[in-house]
């Protein structure tokens, strides 16, 4: 009887996990930019506790920066698209390491380098939903 009150009424399916339109690198880019403030106040704050709180927010977004970037190279990016762009893999590889980077860091300078390749997929993405 449960099963019956709770069973899907409607059946829907996508390519993806939901349909297209979720997706867009501008989420890993707001978090990496975050990444990067931080950094920069991180430098110019001696106060051992704001630099503790910012570590810790810096760390947290350079995750969810990381975890956007996974998830449209897992969930959105296809195997046309890899065809097209065979430097994506290496592209999103080298994005993912730089964010590591960068969450490790209190240099600005490695958060640049992240926001450098979430640019260059954003380039990709867009250009994917052109065509």
């Amino acid at each position: 009887m449960l099963s019956r009150l709770f069973a899907p009424k409607v059946q829907v399916s996508a390519h993806c996990d939901l349909p297209c339109g979720v997706y867009d690198p501008a989420q890993a880019r707001i978090e990496a930019e975050s990444v990067k403030a931080i950094q920069e106040k991180y430098q110019a704050n001696e106060d051992p506790h704001f630099r503790t709180r910012a570590t810790v927010i810096k760390e947290e977004r350079a995750e969810l920066a990381k975890h956007h970037i996974s998830v449209l190279w897992s969930d959105y990016f296809k195997p046309p698209h890899f065809e097209k762009y065979p430097e994506l893999h290496q592209l999103v590889n080298d994005t993912l390491k730089a964010l590591s980077t960068a969450k490790g860091s209190t240099d600005p300078a490695t958060g640049q380098k992240a926001l450098d390749y979430i640019a260059q997929i954003d380039k990709i993405f867009w250009e994917t939903k052109k065509g």
